[in-house]
Parts: structure tokens; sequence; C-alpha cells
């Protein structure tokens, strides 16, 4: 039997209406869906009827498969001669493992290939009014996890917070909220200044999209009086501050799309 192939292709924040066209054609045509959590639902409708959709997400403390487990699902499917797309939130290769399984999968001789996606530490923040760089406000933006895979003990995220409190530019930060307060703290421990603008966005760059701006030193505690939690997007930095699509500002034409 002829060896299929995968395409690792990223569903621009998981939501229908950012998807590349390229994406679109290979849904279309694919037999095998592997889907990450986080995806618009219309985004598995769009495969043939008889697709094979599989569930593989992953949310912090449950995890559907491990991520040993997809690689080889990946391979077997390939091997069966199935054309498999591979479909993730955002962007593959930004937090998304997509390097790990185009790795495992090249050296299983499978042909693959990568449609990028639009990642959620940009797209996220621009939904919200916010971007990350700003020629007057920042010129640089560094993207962090803050769920890695080997924590510091008892103190949260193993990140070097000593360097990321002294970046003058807009700090992403992606799988955050469950270390929140621990992140703010360690910053403000290793020099931020408490009032440096800060925002959580939940949601972001869907209809339920929310958002919340506060000091550095204030954010755990409004993010969690307003009820946010994952998914969301922290964002630390001056850009933070601005609103240029605030909540309260839009119109009766909010989320209208209009294609030329």
């Amino acid at each position: 039997m002829k060896t299929g192939s995968v395409v690792l292709a990223g569903a621009g924040c998981g939501d229908a209406s950012l998807l590349t066209e390229g994406v679109h054609r290979y849904l279309e045509t694919c037999e095998t869906l592997v889907y990450d959590d986080l995806i618009d639902g219309k985004l598995t409708g769009l495969v043939p009827e008889s697709c094979e959709k599989i569930y593989v997400g992953k949310r912090c403390g449950r995890h559907s498969m491990k991520q040993e487990e997809i690689n080889r699902l990946l391979i077997e499917k390939a091997r069966e001669g199935r054309r498999v797309v591979r479909l993730k939130g955002g962007d593959p290769y930004v937090f998304g493992r997509g390097g790990e399984e185009f790795l495992a999968l090249s050296e299983a001789g499978i042909p693959c290939s990568c449609l990028p996606g639009i990642t959620s530490a940009i797209a996220v923040p621009a939904a919200a009014g916010s971007p990350v760089t700003h020629r007057n406000l920042s010129r640089s933006v560094t993207i962090v996890t803050g769920t890695t895979a080997r924590e510091g003990r008892g103190r949260g995220p193993d990140l070097d917070f000593a360097t990321l409190a002294r970046l003058d530019g807009t700090l992403v930060i992606l799988m955050g909220m469950h270390h929140l307060e621990t992140i703010a703290a360690r910053l403000m421990e290793e020099g931020k200044a408490p009032d440096t603008p800060a925002a959580v966005i939940m949601e972001g760059a869907t209809s339920r999209q929310r958002c919340i701006r506060a000091p550095l030193r204030e954010l755990a505690v409004r993010a969690k009086e307003a009820g946010m939690k994952a998914p969301a997007v922290i964002v630390i930095g001056k850009t933070a501050g601005l609103a240029l699509l605030p909540e309260e500002k839009k119109g009766p034409l909010a989320g209208v799309r209009v294609d030329i």
C-alpha cells in the first residue's frame, strides 16, 4: 500500500473565520482529521462525511492522549495510505508541538508538510485592540509559555523571571492562567514596575472574547474577580494599556465582517 501523508495545519486561534485558504483546501480532501482542543466546531464540519475524526486535545491537567501516542497515531494513519490533516489551534510551531510531530514523521519516512496558522500570541491581543508592537511603546515582543515541562519547585513555571522583568517590550504569556498570581509576583520581585500595564484576554478572537486590563500589581486579583480563566492570553507591557477597539466603544456593527 502506498504511504499516505500528513499536513500539520494551523487553524488561526481555532476560529473558522481565521482559516487560510490552503488549510481549507486540505480539510475538504482529508481522509483522517486529528484535531486539538479549542478548535471551532465549524472546522470539523468542513471535512468530507467519510473522513475519520480523532480528537487528541490537551488541557491543563487533562490530556486525552500523550504526545508520544499522538506521534504514533499520525504515523499509523499515514502508513494506512490516508491523507491526514493534523489540525491545531493557532500555529503548529508556536508551543504547539508541531516540531516534535514533524520530526517523528520524518524519522518514520512519512511525507509531511506544514501550513502555518495565526498564533494566538499575536492574534488575540490584536483582537482586543492591543498591538504587540508599537513604534513609540514597544519595539519587541517576547512569547513564553506559562506551562513548562519542568516547573520550578513550589514557584510555578520554570521561567527566567530576572531576564523577562528587564525586557522593555511586550511580554506575551500563553497557557499561564493557572500561574497568573505567581507570574505577576515573580516579575515584580525581579524588578518589573508594579504599575506596568497588563491584560488578560479570555477566549480571544471569538464571539465570547473578554478582556480585563490592570496594572501588573492588580492583574491577578482583577482577573479572579472577573472570572477570567483558561483559555486566555496574558499580555504585559505598555501596549497592553492600548485599547484600539475597546469593548465599551463597540457599535451596533461590532462583529460584522465585510468581504470585498
